[in-house]
């Protein structure tokens, strides 16, 4: 199933409380649960003024309805075509000893 990052452009959204980021997450896993378990979100980073979001879903159409029924911005919306580390950078044969 595709992976996607989606950007959000929220003001401020690095001075959210616990208390702020407790209620949107409450709010945006009431979404997922009305939308079925095709759609997953993984994780999120807060940033100053924005919020970087990775999320699972068979399309980016899911991704962005999520958004907008939970009122979220959903400024731009990636599909992810490959993750690297730091050991991507190790010779392959190091990688299968490991």
């Amino acid at each position: 199933m595709p992976k996607y990052v989606i950007e959000r452009e929220i003001p401020g959204a690095g001075k959210l409380t616990a208390e702020q980021l407790k209620n949107i997450s409450q709010t945006s896993c009431g979404v997922l649960n009305n939308m079925g378990p095709q759609i997953q979100w993984i994780q999120s980073y807060v940033t100053g003024d924005k919020v970087y979001c990775v999320y699972i879903a068979p399309n980016e159409e899911m991704v962005r309805e999520h958004a907008k029924q939970g009122g979220f911005p959903a400024n731009s919306v990636s599909e992810v075509k490959a993750v690297i580390d730091p050991t991507t950078a190790e010779p392959v044969a190091e990688k299968e000893l490991a």
